[in-house]
């Protein structure tokens, strides 16, 4: 059977007769690879030269390995050191004698992904306590008037209107906002007992998230298959799907579905706990009809880390609500629009002014979350290139690429002797998607640049990533 395999993918990949590596031969007979597309590209940086090829025109699904576009961009368009500005102020009249604000606590979002982020706990440390200290230290002991977010920086669309409806209800789906906070992310915790039984929800953190879902959950193995449905700017959501049985405390994590309504609600509370007065309620830019802010007074400023330290989460770790903010970022700085579609016309102008050609690649966001996105392993090779001979920050590009088999999405790949210390790349996956795309050096001492994106396999994903393992050391041992 593997015999007439092989002889259908000669007859049908005539590349591979003409002396492509064994490797990519073997991988492309199995049967779960009957129905797959393929593309490859591995260029050598020090020449340019193409050293090895597949299909490497054919568009397809890259899922996070789009990352390395919008990384590449903001880096070479912002700098490394470009930093987001979260400011707190206040409007009206301040009668310190009587401790009175005739006016509101304003908060004002600078687009800054990482405010409160789980990634930079000790850079954000007790931010939104030293807000409320120096709330206090302007002697103000009531505010007539409320606390609003000014989220205005973007537009008020966060989820990219391509995404999948089952994903943006969870943490890995947060929309992008003018103001984002804690990852825009809460806990659902659960109790769950035996097989086929309904979870129990025990609580929710933060507590303030309290938003009315339909739990429709069943307990089922011992793998996690929970999805959250909800829709931005709405309270309303359901849980579905199945979660691990007999756990004491099981967690599904969550996309908050308004974080600057969240930090406006979180800033009313923690002055009613310090016993300052707020007469109106907690609201939003986007909720307010003509809100400006008028005669704004600054009181503190929270400054992110620079953004080659975000990139580096960004890539390691492979958030898709960095990879977001940053999309809107140039869109708003280039474009002065803070939307995912300014965004994206601000990457296909830096590809094109990179000297890359962009036809086959269809982007419909930055983090590659979308199934309509769509590239070539000749482009993405090409961007690499780009950024290892003419990128003006490639050490902060490169360093943000996890290490085979030591970091972030690599950690439990690529553990072969012959990837240490060798091989960074960002990798790619959702559903029937696998793609790889960085820098490796040869036995013989050359660099390389690589992309390699694998669509619609069947079988488990590890058989094709170990076949991407495969074609990768053999071209470190032979070329």
């Amino acid at each position: 059977m593997l015999k007439k395999l092989v002889i259908l993918q000669f007859l049908f990949f005539p590349q591979l007769m003409a002396g492509q590596g064994k490797a990519l031969e073997l991988l492309m007979a199995d049967s779960s690879m009957m129905h797959s597309s393929v593309s490859l590209c591995i260029l050598n940086t020090g020449t340019g030269e193409t050293v090895y090829e597949f299909n490497a025109e054919k568009s397809l699904i890259p899922a996070s390995v789009l990352k390395l576009v919008t990384s590449a961009a903001a880096l070479e368009l912002l700098g490394p050191e470009y930093c987001f500005r979260t400011k707190l102020g206040y409007t009206g009249y301040l009668n310190s004698m009587a401790g009175l604000l005739t006016g509101d606590i304003i908060i004002i979002g600078g687009g800054d992904p990482a405010l409160g982020s789980e990634y930079y706990k000790d850079h954000y440390q007790n931010f939104l306590k030293n807000w409320i200290t120096e709330i206090r230290n302007l002697g103000i002991k009531k505010i007539e008037g409320r606390i609003i977010t000014d989220d205005s920086r973007y537009d008020f669309q966060p989820v990219p209107a391509k995404w999948l409806w089952e994903d943006t209800g969870n943490y890995y789906g947060a929309g992008a906002y003018g103001l984002s906070v804690f990852d825009n992310t809460y806990e659902i915790h659960f109790r769950t007992s035996d097989d086929g039984s309904n979870p129990i929800i025990t609580g929710i953190v933060p507590d303030i998230c309290l938003y009315k879902l339909s739990n429709q959950l069943i307990a089922s193995g011992n793998s996690d298959k929970g999805y959250v449905f909800a829709a931005p700017y709405n309270d309303y959501g359901w849980l579905a799907g199945f979660v691990p049985v007999n756990r004491e405390d099981f967690v599904l994590k969550a996309s908050v579905s308004d974080p600057p309504l969240l930090l406006s609600e979180i800033i009313d509370s923690m002055l009613d706990s310090a016993g300052i007065v707020v007469s109106g309620d907690p609201s939003t830019a986007r909720l307010e009809k003509n809100f400006m802010e008028n005669k704004l007074k600054i009181i503190d400023e929270v400054v992110s880390p620079p953004l080659k330290d975000i990139i580096e989460v960004l890539n390691h770790e492979s958030v898709n609500l960095f990879a977001e903010h940053l999309l809107k970022e140039l869109g708003k700085i280039y474009n002065n629009n803070g939307t995912t579609a300014a965004g994206i016309e601000v990457l296909f102008k830096f590809l094109e002014d990179s000297g890359i050609n962009t036809s086959g690649m269809f982007i419909e966001d930055g983090s590659g979350m979308s199934p309509m996105d769509a590239v070539t392993s000749g482009g993405l090779a090409d961007l690499l290139l780009f950024m290892r001979t003419k990128g003006k920050y490639f050490n902060e590009f490169y360093t943000s690429l996890p290490d085979a088999g030591k970091e972030g999405t690599l950690t439990n790949y690529f553990k072969n002797p012959v990837f240490d210390s060798n091989l960074k790349a960002k990798s790619g996956s959702m559903t029937r998607v696998r793609s790889y795309a960085g820098y490796f050096r040869t036995m013989s001492g050359n660099e390389m640049a690589f992309s390699i994106l694998i669509n619609n396999y069947s079988g488990p994903p590890q058989k094709i990533i170990t076949g991407i393992e495969e074609i990768l050391k053999e071209i470190i041992l032979n070329k």
